[in-house]
Protein backbone atom coordinates (compact mmCIF):
# COMPACT_ATOMS: atom_id res chain seq x y z
CA UNK A 1 0.00 0.00 0.00
CA UNK A 2 1.80 3.58 -1.07
CA UNK A 3 0.12 5.94 0.53
CA UNK A 4 1.54 9.04 2.20
CA UNK A 5 -1.17 8.82 5.49
CA UNK A 6 -2.65 5.58 6.69
CA UNK A 7 -6.06 5.89 8.17
CA UNK A 8 -6.51 4.45 11.42
CA UNK A 9 -8.38 3.91 14.50
CA UNK A 10 -8.09 2.69 18.17
CA UNK A 11 -10.34 -0.54 18.87
CA UNK A 12 -11.23 -0.33 23.05
CA UNK A 13 -10.62 3.35 25.09
CA UNK A 14 -9.20 1.87 27.95
CA UNK A 15 -5.60 2.66 29.16
CA UNK A 16 -3.98 1.38 26.62
CA UNK A 17 -6.43 2.55 24.39
CA UNK A 18 -5.77 5.90 25.31
CA UNK A 19 -2.46 5.59 25.14
CA UNK A 20 -2.31 3.98 21.29
CA UNK A 21 -4.56 7.23 20.38
CA UNK A 22 -2.65 10.09 22.07
CA UNK A 23 0.57 8.16 19.51
CA UNK A 24 -1.95 8.03 16.30
CA UNK A 25 -3.46 11.30 16.46
CA UNK A 26 0.61 12.64 16.55
CA UNK A 27 2.06 10.80 14.20
CA UNK A 28 2.57 12.30 10.66
CA UNK A 29 2.10 9.72 8.87
CA UNK A 30 -1.41 8.59 10.76
CA UNK A 31 -4.55 9.81 9.69
CA UNK A 32 -6.70 9.57 13.08
CA UNK A 33 -10.45 8.65 12.00
CA UNK A 34 -12.10 7.01 15.00
CA UNK A 35 -12.17 5.25 18.46
CA UNK A 36 -14.19 1.96 18.92
CA UNK A 37 -15.54 0.91 22.24
CA UNK A 38 -18.62 -1.25 23.10
CA UNK A 39 -18.98 1.59 25.68
CA UNK A 40 -19.97 4.56 24.00
CA UNK A 41 -19.24 6.74 27.10
CA UNK A 42 -15.72 5.35 26.95
CA UNK A 43 -15.48 6.00 23.17
CA UNK A 44 -17.08 9.25 23.17
CA UNK A 45 -14.54 11.53 25.78
CA UNK A 46 -11.49 9.73 23.83
CA UNK A 47 -12.58 10.77 20.32
CA UNK A 48 -13.90 14.23 21.34
CA UNK A 49 -10.26 14.61 23.05
CA UNK A 50 -8.17 13.96 19.36
CA UNK A 51 -11.25 15.25 17.14
CA UNK A 52 -12.42 12.24 15.70
CA UNK A 53 -15.35 9.98 15.58
CA UNK A 54 -16.69 7.80 17.98
CA UNK A 55 -18.15 4.12 17.16
CA UNK A 56 -19.79 1.33 19.44
CA UNK A 57 -19.82 -0.69 16.40
CA UNK A 58 -16.91 -2.60 14.68
CA UNK A 59 -18.63 -2.53 11.81
CA UNK A 60 -19.06 0.95 11.36
CA UNK A 61 -15.24 1.55 10.65
CA UNK A 62 -15.33 -1.06 7.74
CA UNK A 63 -14.12 1.14 4.84
CA UNK A 64 -12.85 4.01 6.44
CA UNK A 65 -9.60 2.94 7.88
CA UNK A 66 -6.28 1.08 6.76
CA UNK A 67 -5.34 0.41 9.99
CA UNK A 68 -6.07 -0.31 13.42
CA UNK A 69 -4.87 -0.96 17.42
CA UNK A 70 -6.98 -3.75 19.15
CA UNK A 71 -6.08 -2.85 22.77
CA UNK A 72 -9.03 -4.76 23.78
CA UNK A 73 -9.55 -7.82 26.82
CA UNK A 74 -6.97 -11.14 25.11
CA UNK A 75 -10.56 -13.31 24.86
CA UNK A 76 -11.62 -10.82 21.72
CA UNK A 77 -8.47 -10.62 19.86
CA UNK A 78 -9.31 -13.36 17.42
CA UNK A 79 -12.41 -12.43 16.60
CA UNK A 80 -11.67 -8.80 16.24
CA UNK A 81 -8.73 -9.76 14.01
CA UNK A 82 -10.36 -12.09 11.88
CA UNK A 83 -12.66 -9.29 10.74
CA UNK A 84 -10.51 -6.38 10.31
CA UNK A 85 -8.36 -8.82 8.44
CA UNK A 86 -10.52 -10.03 5.99
CA UNK A 87 -11.71 -6.94 5.14
CA UNK A 88 -8.37 -6.04 4.33
CA UNK A 89 -7.75 -3.63 6.96
CA UNK A 90 -4.14 -3.40 8.86
CA UNK A 91 -3.85 -4.56 12.74
CA UNK A 92 -1.72 -4.00 16.00
CA UNK A 93 -2.90 -6.50 18.74
CA UNK A 94 -1.67 -5.28 21.82
CA UNK A 95 -0.18 -8.31 24.03
CA UNK A 96 -0.41 -10.78 23.88
CA UNK A 97 -1.76 -12.18 20.32
CA UNK A 98 -4.30 -13.95 21.34
CA UNK A 99 -5.92 -15.57 24.90
CA UNK A 100 -4.58 -19.16 23.89
CA UNK A 101 -1.89 -20.53 20.72
CA UNK A 102 -4.92 -22.13 18.67
CA UNK A 103 -6.09 -18.86 18.34
CA UNK A 104 -2.75 -16.88 17.76
CA UNK A 105 -2.11 -19.98 15.11
CA UNK A 106 -5.58 -18.67 13.29
CA UNK A 107 -4.86 -15.16 13.53
CA UNK A 108 -1.25 -16.06 11.94
CA UNK A 109 -2.72 -17.66 9.03
CA UNK A 110 -5.35 -15.39 8.48
CA UNK A 111 -2.53 -12.63 8.18
CA UNK A 112 -0.59 -14.76 5.66
CA UNK A 113 -3.60 -16.01 3.98
CA UNK A 114 -4.87 -12.65 3.19
CA UNK A 115 -1.35 -10.82 2.97
CA UNK A 116 -2.25 -8.11 5.48
CA UNK A 117 0.25 -6.77 8.20
CA UNK A 118 -0.53 -7.95 11.45
CA UNK A 119 2.07 -6.61 14.54
CA UNK A 120 1.77 -7.60 18.56
CA UNK A 121 2.16 -4.64 20.56
CA UNK A 122 5.16 -5.83 22.55
CA UNK A 123 5.95 -2.70 23.04
CA UNK A 124 9.16 -3.64 25.40
CA UNK A 125 11.16 -4.62 22.09
CA UNK A 126 10.71 -0.93 20.91
CA UNK A 127 12.26 0.44 24.81
CA UNK A 128 15.51 2.17 23.79
CA UNK A 129 17.29 0.17 26.06
CA UNK A 130 16.25 -3.38 23.81
CA UNK A 131 16.95 -1.41 20.66
CA UNK A 132 20.49 -0.47 22.52
CA UNK A 133 21.67 -4.21 23.12
CA UNK A 134 20.43 -5.14 19.87
CA UNK A 135 23.01 -2.71 17.92
CA UNK A 136 25.73 -4.62 20.03
CA UNK A 137 24.99 -7.75 18.04
CA UNK A 138 26.33 -10.54 20.70
CA UNK A 139 25.50 -13.84 20.94
CA UNK A 140 23.70 -14.23 24.70
CA UNK A 141 24.93 -17.41 26.78
CA UNK A 142 22.69 -16.80 29.93
CA UNK A 143 20.15 -14.27 30.02
CA UNK A 144 18.49 -13.20 33.56
CA UNK A 145 15.50 -11.13 33.63
CA UNK A 146 13.31 -9.86 36.08
CA UNK A 147 10.67 -7.87 36.19
CA UNK A 148 7.99 -7.27 39.29
CA UNK A 149 5.63 -4.47 40.42
CA UNK A 150 2.69 -3.95 42.96
CA UNK A 151 -0.39 -5.53 41.38
CA UNK A 152 -1.61 -3.25 38.25
CA UNK A 153 -5.55 -3.85 39.23
CA UNK A 154 -5.94 -4.40 34.90
CA UNK A 155 -5.48 -7.61 33.16
CA UNK A 156 -6.73 -9.63 35.41
CA UNK A 157 -8.12 -12.21 32.56
CA UNK A 158 -4.66 -12.96 32.48
CA UNK A 159 -2.17 -14.60 35.10
CA UNK A 160 1.64 -12.95 35.53
CA UNK A 161 2.66 -15.21 32.43
CA UNK A 162 0.78 -14.05 29.74
CA UNK A 163 -0.15 -10.33 31.50
CA UNK A 164 4.07 -9.23 32.14
CA UNK A 165 6.44 -12.28 31.41
CA UNK A 166 5.63 -12.14 27.93
CA UNK A 167 7.44 -9.27 27.35
CA UNK A 168 10.54 -10.57 28.71
CA UNK A 169 10.02 -14.07 26.99
CA UNK A 170 9.19 -11.72 23.47
CA UNK A 171 12.97 -10.34 24.06
CA UNK A 172 14.57 -13.55 25.05
CA UNK A 173 13.51 -15.17 21.92
CA UNK A 174 14.89 -12.30 19.82
CA UNK A 175 18.02 -12.88 21.42
CA UNK A 176 18.55 -16.45 21.31
CA UNK A 177 17.66 -16.34 18.17
CA UNK A 178 17.53 -20.54 18.40
CA UNK A 179 14.78 -23.15 19.25
CA UNK A 180 13.56 -24.28 22.79
CA UNK A 181 14.95 -27.56 24.02
CA UNK A 182 13.29 -27.57 27.39
CA UNK A 183 11.67 -25.48 29.82
CA UNK A 184 11.00 -25.85 33.62
CA UNK A 185 8.78 -23.57 35.77
CA UNK A 186 7.21 -22.80 38.93
CA UNK A 187 4.14 -20.28 39.62
CA UNK A 188 1.67 -19.28 42.32
CA UNK A 189 -1.78 -17.59 42.23
CA UNK A 190 -2.19 -15.28 45.79
CA UNK A 191 -4.85 -12.62 44.54
CA UNK A 192 -7.14 -14.84 42.11
CA UNK A 193 -6.79 -17.99 40.38
CA UNK A 194 -4.52 -16.97 37.78
CA UNK A 195 -0.69 -16.90 38.93
CA UNK A 196 0.48 -13.64 40.19
CA UNK A 197 4.32 -14.86 40.35
CA UNK A 198 6.19 -16.76 38.18
CA UNK A 199 9.93 -18.20 37.96
CA UNK A 200 10.84 -20.07 34.48
CA UNK A 201 14.18 -21.07 33.16
CA UNK A 202 14.17 -21.90 29.68
CA UNK A 203 17.14 -23.94 27.84
CA UNK A 204 17.58 -23.67 23.91
CA UNK A 205 19.10 -25.62 21.26
CA UNK A 206 22.38 -23.66 21.09
CA UNK A 207 23.25 -23.64 24.67
CA UNK A 208 21.66 -20.69 25.69
CA UNK A 209 19.70 -20.60 29.20
CA UNK A 210 17.44 -17.82 30.15
CA UNK A 211 15.84 -17.65 33.50
CA UNK A 212 13.03 -14.99 34.03
CA UNK A 213 11.07 -14.08 37.26
CA UNK A 214 7.63 -12.03 36.51
CA UNK A 215 5.91 -10.86 40.07
CA UNK A 216 2.99 -8.45 40.10
CA UNK A 217 3.12 -8.91 44.02
CA UNK A 218 6.36 -6.91 44.63
CA UNK A 219 6.35 -3.92 46.93
CA UNK A 220 8.21 -1.78 44.25
CA UNK A 221 8.63 -1.73 40.40
CA UNK A 222 12.04 -3.42 39.04
CA UNK A 223 12.35 -4.35 35.37
CA UNK A 224 16.22 -5.65 34.50
CA UNK A 225 18.21 -7.65 32.54
CA UNK A 226 21.53 -9.84 32.46
CA UNK A 227 22.82 -10.90 29.42
CA UNK A 228 26.04 -12.97 29.65
CA UNK A 229 27.86 -13.01 26.56
CA UNK A 230 31.51 -14.22 25.32
CA UNK A 231 31.86 -10.70 24.02
CA UNK A 232 30.54 -8.31 26.38
CA UNK A 233 28.29 -8.55 29.73
CA UNK A 234 25.19 -6.67 29.73
CA UNK A 235 23.30 -5.14 32.47
CA UNK A 236 20.30 -2.94 31.88
CA UNK A 237 17.38 -1.38 33.63
CA UNK A 238 14.11 -1.14 31.35
CA UNK A 239 12.30 1.49 33.93
CA UNK A 240 15.44 3.74 34.41
CA UNK A 241 16.12 3.49 30.54
CA UNK A 242 19.73 2.55 31.67
CA UNK A 243 22.69 -0.28 31.21
CA UNK A 244 26.00 -0.78 31.49
CA UNK A 245 28.34 -2.88 29.19
CA UNK A 246 31.72 -4.65 30.17
CA UNK A 247 33.43 -5.66 27.03
CA UNK A 248 36.03 -9.27 27.53
CA UNK A 249 38.30 -8.25 25.07
CA UNK A 250 39.92 -5.13 26.68
CA UNK A 251 40.17 -6.22 29.71
CA UNK A 252 42.31 -9.52 29.10
CA UNK A 253 45.40 -6.71 30.19
CA UNK A 254 43.68 -6.42 33.53
CA UNK A 255 44.27 -10.01 34.29
CA UNK A 256 47.83 -10.24 33.21
CA UNK A 257 48.37 -7.28 35.12
CA UNK A 258 46.72 -8.91 38.37
CA UNK A 259 48.80 -12.18 37.80
CA UNK A 260 51.85 -10.09 37.64
CA UNK A 261 51.51 -8.31 40.67
CA UNK A 262 50.27 -11.69 42.40
CA UNK A 263 54.20 -13.59 41.77
CA UNK A 264 56.39 -10.16 42.80
CA UNK A 265 54.32 -9.36 45.79
CA UNK A 266 54.67 -6.32 45.78
CA UNK A 267 51.70 -4.26 45.63
CA UNK A 268 48.39 -4.81 47.98
CA UNK A 269 45.72 -5.61 45.86
CA UNK A 270 43.17 -4.69 48.22
CA UNK A 271 43.48 -1.36 47.65
CA UNK A 272 42.36 -1.70 44.27
CA UNK A 273 38.98 -0.41 43.48
CA UNK A 274 37.92 -3.29 40.83
CA UNK A 275 35.49 -1.13 38.61
CA UNK A 276 38.92 1.19 37.96
CA UNK A 277 40.52 -2.03 36.16
CA UNK A 278 37.41 -2.80 34.01
CA UNK A 279 36.56 -1.53 30.58
CA UNK A 280 32.92 -0.71 31.91
CA UNK A 281 30.35 1.52 29.17
CA UNK A 282 27.16 3.27 29.58
CA UNK A 283 25.05 1.75 27.12
CA UNK A 284 23.77 4.85 24.30
CA UNK A 285 20.40 4.69 25.10
CA UNK A 286 18.01 6.77 22.63
CA UNK A 287 15.06 8.60 24.61
CA UNK A 288 12.28 7.51 22.02
CA UNK A 289 8.61 6.31 23.57
CA UNK A 290 8.44 2.96 22.67
CA UNK A 291 4.83 2.92 21.53
CA UNK A 292 5.68 5.63 19.24
CA UNK A 293 8.54 3.73 17.70
CA UNK A 294 6.57 0.38 17.72
CA UNK A 295 3.19 2.28 15.50
CA UNK A 296 5.56 3.91 13.00
CA UNK A 297 7.33 0.64 12.02
CA UNK A 298 3.21 -0.96 12.27
CA UNK A 299 2.54 1.95 9.85
CA UNK A 300 5.43 2.32 7.43
CA UNK A 301 4.74 -1.61 7.24
CA UNK A 302 1.42 -0.62 5.91
CA UNK A 303 2.96 1.54 3.69
CA UNK A 304 5.45 -0.24 2.75
CA UNK A 305 5.47 -4.28 1.81
CA UNK A 306 9.00 -4.79 2.02
CA UNK A 307 8.72 -3.44 5.33
CA UNK A 308 8.26 -5.55 8.35
CA UNK A 309 6.99 -4.12 11.38
CA UNK A 310 8.83 -4.51 15.06
CA UNK A 311 7.15 -8.16 16.59
CA UNK A 312 4.96 -9.41 13.65
CA UNK A 313 2.33 -12.07 14.42
CA UNK A 314 5.07 -14.84 13.80
CA UNK A 315 6.61 -13.13 16.78
CA UNK A 316 3.79 -12.67 18.61
CA UNK A 317 2.63 -16.42 18.11
CA UNK A 318 6.25 -17.74 19.20
CA UNK A 319 6.02 -15.74 22.55
CA UNK A 320 2.58 -17.03 22.81
CA UNK A 321 3.79 -21.18 22.44
CA UNK A 322 6.17 -20.12 24.61
CA UNK A 323 4.60 -18.75 27.49
CA UNK A 324 1.94 -22.04 27.17
CA UNK A 325 4.66 -24.23 28.09
CA UNK A 326 5.88 -22.18 30.88
CA UNK A 327 1.86 -22.37 32.15
CA UNK A 328 2.13 -26.58 31.32
CA UNK A 329 5.43 -26.54 33.95
CA UNK A 330 3.61 -24.44 36.70
CA UNK A 331 0.54 -27.00 36.54
CA UNK A 332 2.59 -29.89 36.21
CA UNK A 333 5.04 -28.34 39.39
CA UNK A 334 2.43 -27.07 41.12
CA UNK A 335 2.73 -26.90 44.73
CA UNK A 336 0.62 -29.06 47.11
CA UNK A 337 -1.24 -27.78 50.28
CA UNK A 338 -0.29 -29.14 53.37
Amino acid sequence: MQKTKVRTAVIGAGKMGSIHAKVYNQLEQSDFIAVVDTDANKARPLAEQYNCSAFSDYNDILGKVDAVTIATPTVTHLNLAEMFIKNNIAVLIEKPLAANVTEGQKIAELAKKHKIVVAVGHSERCNPVVQAIKRLDIEPKFIEANRISPYPFRSMDVGVVLDVMIHDIDIILSLAASKIRKIDAVGLGVIGEKEDICNARIVFDNGCIANITASRLALKTERKVRVFSRQVYVSLDYFKKSGIVIKADPNINVVKWINEHQEAGDFDLTTVNWPDLLHIEELDIDDKEPIRLEQENFLRAVMDSDFMPEVSAQEGLAALECAEKILESVKKNQWNEK
